[in-house]
Formats: structure tokens, sequence, C-alpha cells
């Protein structure tokens, strides 16, 4: 007779699901379970044979046709919190405390808080931590996941094993937990998420401080960071300054294309720290940018398709690592911006896209949530999880990483529900209208608590259009930014530079126009890495001519951007003229730093920079029209332009002129606000700028000639396709008679307050 096949017997539903792994809260099942003076203990050890409870020596009996183990017996005999030690399958063993005797972990105000989108660290209790829970050593696990049927931790610990470690679910919060004793720094980690259908996804951990290298996915368990920071004279001198009447100069970088080693691999964040220090303070900027940390798994993306909203790419080195660089730099009296991408996220299936099974993160609707010219999908700003992952995510690097500002990209995507859409591929908002609504409030929201907790850090937008107020406070109906990228100003400018010169004079309201509006915003003028790909060619062979032609229109074009008014960025490799475009996979040409035109492009940059910060004129008065006046803006049958910086108080004047035509202007007048010697400051024609050394022997006395409605002028040498920086400095006979006259009662109260301040410390010095 056939000896029918043994099966499992038939458990009760709670226990059922364990096996199955589909219980949404193990607890009810697993651990230590009292019922008056008896005890009931459960675990469920997939890679077991044997088991014990350490405490009371007690043999765990396993349920047959399962990786159940139960024990039942004298309550007094297992304590609270109790070991299970076991053997496994091929004679290796251990013990560990059952995770599953331990209490909750997180804290309801966390939950509140969260749930509501106003938790501005939840990266304090989501993600990964070491924590020490009554008494003994863990790690505890956290993660939001609202429309799971079951999320376990999988890794290395457990062999990636969805049935060993389920979590619990924290009530209606959507947030999942658990806390498994033992487990130190340095092991990977994932979570396998159950969807409602019952298929399984194995998913990053949205809030993991560290990842592996690419093109391996996984969280990294991190200890709390050892690094000691040694910047806090530069993070008292940021809160405390007014940086819309400092200078500000940004060099925009992408590490792993700026310098690499010997070998062509990457550099770690301290050896680019150093290197990038000293070549930053040598250009003369203020600040670096650069292009996106948070980790991402595609070179190719530059880190615009991130995946790890709370970690620094691990190309380069540790969280730590990342620390030292910024902390190298500001010491060395240099700021440091990252690009932030709140706006889209990519469709990798290990990380937040159909996170639980569903449109967690975007929206379900695809005329709301994927952008399709990037092949990406929209975060859903509406759901307050969502935007309490990014704010956190803001706050994350403002506070553990000390930066001083974020560049947030893509912002114009944000704020138009038609963005780059025909017609029926959108939504409208419940007005009828293209606005994305709870984009909006997410901005505002992100820009006030990053100001509020982060004094003195910067919001910079890169927003495309003329979506009022982007850079006016939230109090007065605007987005809160601090400022934003002036894109207009940077097409108009470039595509007036591409023309040949013969054809200029019919495009000059091109260089004219941006003042119509200069002042709307607080305008940051860029010539970013977007200008020089895919296409677009690199700054240089932007300039129409032969050689000398370009090399003379570059070192013009540079002269304009820093003079003309608002904050400045150039992307690596423009300063010294890099001929071909931008390659991420490669490297800068910095063998043409050998050759003389483009050692003047380099040196007239460096020049250019000086001058800014030591002229309060040409940085004190960036935003509003009393730092800017016309001299000349129609004089466009020679096509040259002329006009006046000047700082807050009026003192220092500026005269800038410019001459977009390889036709030198001799004897070319000029009227000016005040008698003196006009320095010339900056000639970009100068020989040793690899110029033909047109210009004004050092500078030009000012006659008493009445001029384009001034009382002064000047009759100047205007070089080919360049530029004249001329600094207002008064006559001789001026300044003796200014110091012949007697003190008065004010001069002496002047002179009484005119005591040197305390100086910065040597390596904050400009």
């Amino acid at each position: 007779m056939a000896i029918p096949p043994r099966t499992a017997p038939k458990l009760p539903e709670p226990l059922q699901r364990i096996v199955e792994a589909r219980h949404h809260d193990p607890f009810e099942v697993l651990g230590r379970h009292p019922a008056g003076a008896r005890v009931t203990v459960r675990a469920f050890l997939p890679w077991a044979e044997r088991a014990r409870i350490v405490e009371a020596d007690a043999e765990l009996s396993r349920i047959e046709g399962t990786d159940l183990f139960v024990w039942e017996g004298d309550a007094s005999r297992v304590p609270e919190r109790y070991r299970i030690a076991w053997e496994g399958k091929e004679g290796n063993r251990g013990s560990a405390h059952d995770p599953y005797c331990f209490p909750t972990q997180l804290g309801d105000f966390d939950l509140h808080l969260f749930g509501e989108g106003r938790h501005w660290h939840a990266y304090r209790f989501l993600g990964s931590h070491l924590k020490e829970a009554e008494g003994v050593s863990g790690v505890q696990f956290a993660v939001w996941a609202p429309n799971a049927e079951r999320v376990s931790v999988v890794g290395d610990f457990n062999a990636w094993d969805g049935r060993a470690h389920p979590m619990r679910v924290r009530g209606g919060s959507g947030v999942w937990e658990l806390f498994i004793p033992g487990m130190g720094a340095g092991g990977f980690y994932k979570y396998e998420i159950r969807d409602q259908a019952g298929n399984c996804h194995v998913k990053i951990d949205p809030y993991a401080n560290a990842f592996q290298q690419r093109p391996e996915t996984a969280g990294l368990i991190t200890a709390p960071s050892s690094f000691r920071w040694a910047d806090d004279a530069w993070m008292k001198q940021r809160a405390e300054s007014d940086w819309q009447r400092r200078p500000f100069s940004v060099y925009e970088v992408h590490l792993g294309s700026w310098q690499r080693d010997e070998e062509g691999g990457f550099l770690n964040y301290r050896e680019i720290a150093k290197r990038l220090t000293e070549y930053v303070k040598d250009l003369g900027f203020t600040h670096v940018e650069l292009l996106p940390m948070t980790e991402h798994p595609l070179d190719a993306s530059w880190g615009y398709q991130c995946t790890g909203y709370f970690a620094p790419t691990s190309r380069f080195g540790t969280p730590d690592d990342f620390r030292f660089f910024v902390d190298h730099l500001h010491r060395h009296g240099i700021g440091v911006l990252l690009d932030w991408v709140p706006a889209h996220f990519p469709r990798d299936t290990y990380a937040l896209a159909n996170f639980d099974g569903t449109a967690l993160y975007e929206h379900a609707d695809p005329r709301l949530g994927e952008h399709k010219d990037w092949g990406t999908l929209i975060f859903n700003f509406g759901r307050n999880e969502v935007k309490n992952f990014l704010l956190s995510s803001a706050l994350y690097w403002l506070g553990e990483f000390h930066l001083d500002g974020l560049r947030v990209d893509a912002v114009a995507s944000m704020l138009y529900l038609d963005y780059s859409r025909k017609a029926g591929e959108w939504i409208p908002n419940k007005y009828g209208g293209n606005e994305n609504l709870e984009a909006v409030d997410f901005i505002r929201q992100l820009n006030t608590v990053t100001h509020e907790q982060h004094p003195g850090s910067l919001m910079i937008a890169e927003e495309s259009t003329a979506w009022p107020a982007v850079s006016r406070p939230t109090y007065l109906g605007g987005l809160g930014f601090s400022m934003k990228w002036n894109m207009g100003w940077m097409h108009d400018t470039l595509s007036y530079m591409e023309k040949d010169p013969i054809y200029r004079h019919y495009h000059h309201d091109l260089l004219t126009f941006g003042l119509l509006y200069a002042f709307t915003e607080n305008f940051v003028l860029p010539f970013s890495h977007d200008e020089v790909v895919h296409g677009k060619k690199s700054m240089l062979d932007k300039m129409p001519g032969d050689a000398w032609q370009r090399f003379a229109s570059l070192r013009l074009l540079y002269t304009f951007m820093f003079t003309y008014p608002g904050k400045k960025l150039l992307f690596m490799g423009c300063e010294f003229a890099q001929g071909r475009e931008w390659d991420h996979a490669g490297l800068l040409d910095w063998e043409l730093l050998d050759r003389p035109q483009h050692q003047g492009v380099k040196k007239i940059l460096m020049d250019l920079n000086r001058l800014y910060r030591e002229q309060p004129a040409l940085y004190d008065v960036d935003f509003d029209g009393a730092g800017f006046e016309w001299i000349d803006c129609h004089d466009s049958s020679q096509s040259v332009l002329s006009y006046i910086r000047k700082d807050r108080a009026g003192d220092e004047i500026v005269a800038a002129v410019f001459n977009f035509t390889p036709v030198p202007r001799t004897n070319y007048r000029i009227g000016v606000p005040r008698a003196g010697f006009y320095r010339e400051a900056i000639n970009s024609d100068a020989e040793l700028y690899g110029g033909s050394n047109v210009g004004n022997q050092g500078g030009v006395k000012s006659e008493p000639v009445s001029w384009m409605g001034r009382p002064h002028s000047i009759p100047i040498a205007v070089p080919p396709l360049g530029a004249l920086v001329l600094v207002c400095e008064p006559l001789p006979e001026t300044v003796a008679a200014s110091e012949s006259a007697p003190a008065t009662s004010a001069d002496a109260v002047t002179e009484a307050e005119d005591t040197p301040l305390e100086p910065l410390p040597q390596d904050l010095r400009s």
C-alpha cells in the first residue's frame, strides 16, 4: 500500500501568515507571550536546525514542516529580553537576542510629525541607525511603505532572506520598524516589500546614509559620524554677513571629470579637496558648486537621476570623507554649494519607483507623474510624507555637511503642470490653471524652513520662465529663493556672441533687453555645464571667426559677465577656454594650459575675479537699479556698449566699455559722472591675455567736457573685440585739497570710529 506524502499540519492563521512571510505584525506571533504563570516563546529561524533559549537553557521545538520553533513553560525562566542560540544545517552556530522580544522603538510624536509633513529631521528615525535598546546594542530599521502587506529587512547578515526579519507596521502611519540586536556598522541591507497582490520587491532604503559602489545598490549601515569640524569661523561669518552685498563668484564642478588619479580612477573626496582648494583660490572664486553628489547609479546622468537622497555618492569615498571636503574648503575661505534634485527621480525598479507596489513617491496618473523628456518620475508634492522626505533631505545636506546652499534643479518643471506637455497630456489644477499648486506650496515651505534652520544658507533656483517673484520672500507672495539663475540673460548673450560681428548691430537689443528685468529678481549669471554639452559647443567654439577672434570674444564675454549686475557662475574648463565640449566620462583638457592663448583666458579670469572682489561697485548693489547706470546703450551701429557700476553710497565708480566688433574705436568719448583719473583696471585686449594691446596706457584723466548728459567725459581707445574696465580714482589735486581741509567734528567722530576690526583668521581672508 502506498504511503501518502508527509504534509505540514494546518496552522492557526497568524502562524500561517508568518510561515508564508505575509504578516503585517510578526510580534503578534513571534517573541515572548506570557499568559499568567506560563509563557510561550516562538521564533522563525529558516537557517536553523536546532535552537534553544539561552537564559532558560530550554530547547525550542520545531513545528513540523515549518521553520517555526516554539517553547512553552514557566514564565519566570525566560526574562523579557532573552537570547536564542542556534545550530545550522552545515554545523554553523550562533546566538543573539531575539528581535521580537523588544518593544517598539519609534516615538509616536515622530510618527505624528512625519504624517503631517513637519518632521524636519525625519532621517534621524527613518533609515538604519546604530542604537542601544535596554542595554542591548543593535541596529534600528524604519521605512515608510503604507500599502505593503509585509516588509522585511534583508541583507548579508540573513542571506537576503525576506522570511527572516519581518518588520511591524506602526498603525496608520505606514511606517514599518524593527530593532535587530547584535548588528553593527558595515553590513549591506535592503528592504523586501510584499505588495497587496503578493508580489515581492527588493528596494533600497530611501533614507540610507551610504550605499555600495555602483553597479551594486545596497544600503550600508553606518556608524554615527566621528568627524570633528574645524570651520566654526566660516559658519559664524556666514550666518552674520549679508550675502547680497558680498562677492559671489561660483566655480561649477563635476568631480568625476575634473581631475583623476594616474590610473584614471576617481580621486577620494579628501584628495579632491586639497587640489580643488588650491586651484579655486588661485582662480579667485568665492564658492564651488558641485553637480549632484547624492548617490546615483548612472555616471551618464551626471547625478541628476539620483536614488540616495541622504547619501553622498560612494564613488569618491565615505560620508566623513565628504565632510572633510567641505570643511577643508571652508577653512580656506571657499563656500560649497550642491545641486539638489527634488523635481524628479529615475524609474530604477530597486529604488523609489512603485516603492510599495503602488505609486507612492510619484503620481499614479502619468499626466501628473511622468517626465517624458527625461524618462523620469515626478514627486507627488501633495503627499505629506513625500514632502517630508524632500524637506528632510535638504536639511540633511545643509546640517550634516555644513553646505552653504542648494541649487535647486529644474524648478520650472515643478511649477507648471503642462511643462513640456501637449494638450491632453496634463491635468489642470482645481482652478483650471497650469500652475502646480502643491509644488508651489512645497517650494515655499522648503525655502522658509531651510532659511530658518540654517541662517546664511542659500537656496538658488534654476528657473527659466517668467514666473514672478521667484527670489522674493514668501511673506510677500514670492517663492522664497535667495537667488535665481538668469537664463534669459544667458541665452540672449550667447545668441548675440555666436553671431558674426558684421551682423551684431542688428541684434544690439539682445544685450540691452536684460536690463529691463535685471532687478526683478536676485539673479545669478550662469555659464553652466548645460551650455557646453549636447552639440551646443564649448564656450570657445561658440565664438565666431578665426582663432584670434574667438579668444578675444571669449575674454570680452567674461569681462561683460563680471561687470554686469548679478552674481557669477562659470563651469569648469571654461576658465581656460576648453576647445571641445565637456565629456563626463573623460577629463578636462589640462594640457591646453601649456598654450599662451589658453593661459591668457585663465589669466583674465583670475584678474576679473580679483577686481570683482576688490571693487564694491561690482557687487555691492547687484539686485536693484541703484548700482547701475547706462552710459550709452544706443550705439548699435558700432556695436559698442557702456555703463557705470557703483556701490550703495555712490563713492566707488567703475565704468565698463565693450566693443563687440573687430574694429578698434579710437578717441571714443564717453560721459562719466565724476571728475577723476579712470584707471584701466582690465583691458581684455592686453598683451598678457593674448590680445593686441590696444588701450589707454594705464588710464585716462577726465575732461570737463559735457557728454551724454554728464558733466565730464573721457576720450578712450576701445580695443577690437575688447572690453575696458575703468576704475574712477580721485585726481591728485582733489586728494590734496581734501587732506588740507580742517577736520570737522563729524570728521573727528569718523576717525574715532574708524578703528580696525579684529581680522578674520588668515585662511578666511580674501
